[in-house]
């Protein structure tokens, strides 16, 4: 029995006790079970139920406690619904706002233009806010207008409340005359008076008035015809208010001019009757109107060229990770690019920069892209080096870019987000840049190893720091140290969300251009460190280290003593070249910036930040050892095992034989970095570590097989995984997970070739240690050749089999030598007449297609869209349709018109198709790249 069914038994025993107790003193009203005469058993009965219904209230769930009360608030009289309202307002009072505060100030502004003058009047004495938007030009420059009442003058940008002056001023002017005044003047209807001169005039007066009133009514049906569907008559922003006061002020000034040009002139004799003069204001009205027109027409100034406010170009890859976050960085005088990195062309390329320039003078471009010490990738399939910059498509593409650059006289610049100023070839494809483009070019050093770091170290030229240029601080530390780890959750939602989120951006950005003029788009701040974070991780190393037996007066004593120490000595600044992530866990010497040492300086400096970064990595490494190998190795010793031994040889044997390589390596550096000179040598280290790749090749080798031994395992063994749920991202992995940790060889390699280029830059060729170095130079470059050619199949691998998933009753797309360049969606249309002229056609939409372009073929498939019901969510389906030969297919581009934009024509021996892009850049970047495309099947 519940404790639910024991109440109710109690309470049906009290409730029978009640009702005897009842029936002895009285009859019961209405109801055995509910005493009336008796009071005290009724009370008592009363608080019985009403802690048993509570009770079944607590049990009961959200959804039947609303039933309840949705049955009792229906069953309520209205002085109980009263009782309950007023019970709410003490509960939750109601504030009231007043509505020209919280509301935006446009919309307060429209509200208002809808009272006369008196009120406008009076709503100014209420407040001073109400006061300041009941004054506002906009709302008394209508009725001005409309009466005739023009200023004489155009008001300033800083003068307030000149409208409403003048309208008070003609208000006090108007004149009244009592009826025997008038009838004094103009006389009575039995008296048949000559017109004066003076009512002539005004007659005249009136007749200009009128006449010029219509005219301005006409002027504003026609501009809402052909204005934006976003623009209002209210202020709906400075810059906005701004333009529509200057260009009715114009007209104001041309209508005046007017006036006074129809007064002075004697067109207006006796003789004129009144259809002469509407012609001839007309006439002249049409004339002025024009003139004040073409004079409104908004013209770029000076600092809207870029004289006096610089613009900064940043272009943008797509393959670089974290993209985002360097685009939401950018400074208001930057002007980011974001180009598709897969499919561009230079020739579309320089199309985006000059439809994205306007024609405006750039003070400098930035590159942001891929790159090494040598090279940059630009585009995909295109690497920028000393020998591929002299190509003469390469080289045409430079000097354009640099025509629309001022020129270096004028600090004209440009800035490579690639380690270019680590090596030699770098450093002469610097300089072949320079003497290309007549502009300063500068790019990092790269002493500074992580992700993305090397932006962080210094630059060829020691003056200002180029990526402030561009980018904000916090913004460009946050994805500098970020990116990789960043860019893992970023391609997983660009692939997930990509088709639901296109269409509702689309319909986003065209509700808020009508609203918001300017966006400021500001990234949480982050700071590089603070002083507490530092002393805290200090003490907390410290305390894992001694292990005392209070470790909680040890910290604090730790925390005081740091205390003291800090007000006696000043703690040094941080630098953006410091790498925050390894300060207090390294034990390897600071490494000093690098603009106050010589030649030999630089060596030390170089020197030791590959010994710190070797540190780093070989305890990357250990954790593999210590955190997965070694618990994973003890259950199998101890017949407990998790994974079996072959899975566990095939995961981990591999890694631990660069652990154990790596281990040497470092020993080697630190003793000869324990007595550092400057005829020190390095290269002999690197060469003897250059013997060893092999263990780095059977790793590499075996890398596929053991991410999917991972993944097999976690999926089928539910001991490993609650192990790699337990042991991944800890303090002792860094907070890395086992697969994230596998990625540190290849990492460590790119550094590798990075760290040797700076170290030869700064070594002359008569130094001993020259020679190993160029040696071990050469042996890296290759291995890492070997490595990326190693990603970019996988890559590509990874590409043809998304490809191949995502179309359906697709035949086999994946064939030797073929390889996905891009993918486009578009709009198949269909010409309704073709007899008549190309720019008076008229298209139907017939459906949507995928292309996906190929090395060798472009497949066509049928894009169909799904929505789910009681949901905004999109499923996009794509179905095979055709598949075309390069060799085949014939583009041409069909030029815009009022009925069609961005289309093109696909022809193959059967079929062809009309297509059009949603956007003009996607039409550039997808014909740029079938173009190529086409040339390159056609050639081979």
């Amino acid at each position: 029995m519940t404790s639910a069914d024991s109440g109710a038994l109690q309470c049906g025993s009290s409730a029978r006790g009640a009702e005897r107790a009842g029936t002895g003193a009285g009859a019961t009203l209405f109801s055995t079970w509910t005493p009336v005469t008796n009071k005290p058993s009724n009370q008592q009965l009363f608080q019985e139920r009403t802690t048993l219904i509570l009770h079944w209230f607590d049990l009961w769930t959200d959804g039947q406690r609303k039933h309840l009360l949705h049955l009792l608030l229906r069953r309520c009289s209205k002085s109980q619904l009263k009782f309950v309202s007023d019970r709410f307002m003490e509960a939750v009072p109601i504030t009231q706002l007043d509505f020209v505060t919280v509301l935006p100030r446009f919309l307060s502004l429209y509200i208002l233009s809808f009272l006369n003058p008196v009120d406008l009047s009076a709503a100014a004495q209420v407040s001073w806010h109400w006061r300041f938007l009941a004054e506002q030009d906009c709302l008394w420059l209508p009725k001005c207008v409309r009466r005739g009442w023009f200023l004489p003058y155009s008001p300033s940008d800083t003068e307030y409340g000149a409208w409403k002056r003048h309208y008070v001023a003609c208000a006090a002017s108007l004149d009244t005359l009592y009826p025997r005044e008038a009838g004094d003047i103009y006389g009575t209807l039995s008296e048949s008076v000559m017109e004066s001169e003076e009512q002539k005039e005004r007659r005249t007066e009136h007749i200009i008035r009128q006449t010029i009133r219509g005219r301005i009514a006409e002027h504003k049906r026609a501009a809402l015809k052909s204005r934006r569907a976003w623009l209002t008559n209210s202020l709906s922003g400075e810059v906005s208010s701004n333009q529509e006061k200057s260009s009715l002020m114009t007209l104001t000034t041309a209508l005046v001019q007017l006036g006074d040009k129809c007064r002075l002139e004697n067109v207006y004799s006796m003789k004129d009757s009144r259809a002469q003069l509407n012609y001839t204001l007309n006439s002249t009205i049409d004339q002025t109107w024009t003139t004040s027109s073409m004079k409104t027409l908004p013209v770029r100034s000076s600092k809207q060229s870029g004289k006096h406010f610089p613009v900064h170009l940043l272009l943008v890859s797509s393959s670089i990770p974290a993209y985002e976050l360097v685009l939401g960085g950018a400074l208001a005088h930057t002007l980011p690019l974001l180009y598709d990195y897969s499919g561009m062309t230079l020739e579309a390329l320089l199309s985006l920069i000059e439809k994205a320039i306007e024609g405006r003078a750039v003070q400098s471009v930035g590159i942001l892209t891929e790159g090494s010490t040598e090279d940059f990738s630009l585009i995909e399939g295109l690497s920028i080096t000393e020998r591929t910059v002299v190509k003469p498509g390469i080289r045409e593409f430079w000097e354009r870019l640099c025509g629309w650059v001022v020129p270096a006289s004028e600090a004209g610049s440009l800035n490579i987000f690639a380690p270019l100023g680590a090596s030699a070839a770098g450093v002469e494809l610097m300089t072949k840049l320079s003497t290309l483009t007549g502009l300063m070019v500068r790019a990092p050093t790269g002493i500074c190893t992580g992700s993305y770091q090397h932006i962080l170290s210094d630059w060829s030229d020691h003056g200002e720091f180029p990526p402030l240029l561009y980018l904000r601080v916090e913004s460009m530390l946050s994805w500098c140290r970020q990116a990789e780890q960043i860019e893992q959750t970023l391609q997983t939602l660009r692939n997930q969300l990509e088709p639901q989120l296109q269409l509702l951006s689309q319909e986003t950005r065209g509700r808020c251009l009508g609203l918001f003029l300017w966006d400021y788009i500001n990234l949480p701040a982050v700071s590089v460190k603070s002083e507490f974070t530092q002393i805290l991780i200090e003490g907390l190393v410290t305390l894992t280290k001694e292990t005392p037996d209070n470790p909680l007066q040890f910290l604090g004593t730790f925390l005081l003593k740091n205390c003291v120490e800090s007000s006696v000595e000043k703690p040094e600044p941080i630098t953006l070249t410091e790498n925050p992530s390894h300060s207090f866990l390294s034990s390897s010497p600071r490494i000093p910036e690098g603009g106050g040492f010589g030649a030999a300086g630089q060596r030390e400096v170089v020197c030791l930040e590959i010994l710190r970064s070797e540190k780093d990595y070989v305890r990357l490494l250990q954790a593999v050892n210590s955190v997965y190998y070694s618990p994973l190795r003890a259950a199998l010793d101890s017949n407990r095992a998790i994974i079996s031994s072959t899975s566990l040889l095939t995961l981990f044997r591999p890694l631990l034989d660069i652990l154990a390589a790596n281990r040497v390596f470092l020993q080697d550096l630190s003793e000869k970095l324990e007595e550092w000179s400057p005829l020190q040598c390095l290269g002999e280290v690197f060469v003897r570590f250059c013997t060893k790749l092999r263990t780095y090749t059977n790793f590499f080798n075996n890398y596929p097989t053991a991410i999917r031994t991972i993944d097999t395992c976690r999926e089928t063994i539910p001991a490993f995984r609650a192990f790699l749920k337990r042991q991944d991202r800890t303090l002792a992995t860094g907070m890395l997970s086992l697969q994230e940790l596998f990625l540190s060889p290849s990492t460590r390699v790119e550094e590798y070739v990075t760290l040797l280029q700076a170290l030869l830059l700064q070594t002359t060729p008569e130094h001993p240690d020259h020679a190993h170095l160029t040696s071990a130079l050469n042996t890296l470059l290759n291995y890492r050749s070997f490595v990326r050619k190693l990603k970019k199949s996988s890559s590509q691998d990874l590409r043809m089999l998304e490809a191949q998933q995502r179309i359906q009753s697709c035949p086999n797309l994946q064939e030797e030598g073929r390889y996905l360049i891009t993918t486009q969606d578009v709009v198949l249309l269909n010409c309704l007449n073709e007899d008549i002229t190309p720019s008076l056609r008229m298209y139907e939409c017939v459906g949507e297609l995928g292309l996906v372009l190929f090395n060798d073929a472009l497949v066509l498939s049928e894009k169909r869209r799904t929505h789910r019901p009681f949901s905004s969510a999109v499923n996009i389906s794509y179905t095979f349709l055709a598949s075309v030969a390069l060799h085949s297919l014939s583009l041409s581009e069909m030029h815009n018109t009022k009925y069609v934009q961005n289309t093109f024509l696909l022809e193959s021996p059967k079929r062809r198709w009309i297509c059009s892009t949603e956007r003009e850049q996607d039409k550039i970047r997808w014909l740029g790249a079938l173009r190529s495309a086409i040339n390159a099947a056609n050639h081979n």
